[in-house]
């Protein structure tokens, strides 16, 4: 299964952009919002990636929008792992097909870019009552 494919009119509206690696993935964390954010947000930036959206609201449902050239997303795999996300099955799916297809194809693809629209449901009260 490969990531969705979006087609996008770039700023202008002249020409069509294609994203052939576009996913929406949903995970969950037993971190807070007001620290989860900050934590993935630099994770991602500090990989080469560029997030494009991000925001809480009042349930704990973090939504982030972000992109990176598909080089390096071996890195930020592990940096969302390593933030403490639980990719849901899918998830870790799209990602390993990403990582092979992008090894495979290493000379063809590695500059291209995908994007990762992450919805992560948090429970942070699960982290304060020490059942992580």
């Amino acid at each position: 299964m490969r990531g969705v494919r979006h087609e996008m009119p770039d700023r202008d509206g002249e020409q069509i952009i294609s994203i052939p690696w576009a996913m929406q993935m949903k995970a969950v964390s037993t971190d807070d919002p007001a620290r989860l954010v900050p934590v993935l947000t630099g994770a991602i930036l500090g990989c080469g990636g560029w997030v494009l959206s991000r925001g809480a609201n009042d349930s704990g449902t973090v939504n982030m929008l972000f992109e990176f050239e598909r080089q390096a997303c071996v890195d930020i795999y592990s940096v969302l792992i390593a933030a403490g996300l639980e990719l849901s099955q899918s998830g870790h799916i799209r990602f390993t097909e990403l990582c092979q297809c992008t090894r495979s194809h290493q000379r063809e693809c590695g500059a291209e870019i995908a994007s990762i629209d992450l919805e992560i449901q948090t429970y942070p009260a699960l982290h304060a009552g020490g059942a992580r």
